[in-house]
């Protein structure tokens, strides 16, 4: 992949190009499913990784009345099992080379908040933004977090890149009318291969 000189602007998906957090969702999703009788095998539940939680529960057919308490378990278990949530190779040593570059870097992600800020804690880097689901703004692949944060930080979209794994990040940029580059050793939920991508997360000192 050719060299990006005219974007300044980077924003990261968080889970399959920050982190490998499968292990973690695994055992988080088996605990949610066995305590609630869900009957939904985590194969099922990680072909909508990427949406916001609550969407991926709509896809899957859980009874609506028990979207709380899904929530309440799965983010418990999650919060528990931390540990089990790995950064990739070289992740922060690249932010950093980013911010010495001057870069605005951002993350765009479906986790929420909290379980966002323990992770990216651990960084000890200082991101320009960090936007999580926010109501009333739809969740991917709807482009609006993505407009939200170039209109509050006055950004010019031609000036604009985010980098994801998933179909649902490439929809919402190309609604969201932004570059897109596909971080190929991620997820791949519902995406293979994009004429634009990384396989290592390293490669993006190679573009930038």
């Amino acid at each position: 992949m050719k060299k990006l000189k005219n974007k300044k602007n980077i924003i990261f998906d968080l889970d399959g190009v920050l982190i490998d957090s499968i292990a973690n969702m695994r055992l988080s999703w088996s605990s949610a499913n066995i305590k609630f009788n869900l009957n939904i095998p985590f194969n099922k539940y990680q072909r909508h990784i990427g949406k916001p939680f609550e969407d991926i529960l709509k896809s899957l057919g859980v009874d609506k009345k028990k979207f709380n308490l899904v929530k309440r378990e799965f983010r418990s278990k999650s919060n528990k099992n931390l540990k089990k949530i790995k950064f990739y190779p070289n992740v922060k040593k690249i932010l950093l080379y980013l911010k010495k570059k001057k870069y605005f870097i951002g993350i765009l992600t479906s986790k929420d908040r909290l379980r966002t800020k323990l992770i990216i804690n651990k960084l000890k880097i200082k991101f320009d933004i960090i936007q999580c689901p926010e109501k009333p703004y739809k969740g991917k692949p709807s482009p609006d977090l993505l407009k939200k944060i170039i209109k509050s930080k006055k950004l010019r979209r031609k000036d604009c890149i985010y980098i994801g794994d998933t179909a649902y990040d490439f929809k919402m940029c190309k609604q969201g009318k932004i570059d897109f580059i596909f971080a190929k050793y991620g997820y791949k939920i519902g995406i293979k291969d994009y004429k634009n991508k990384i396989n290592k997360f390293s490669d993006i000192k190679k573009i930038f």
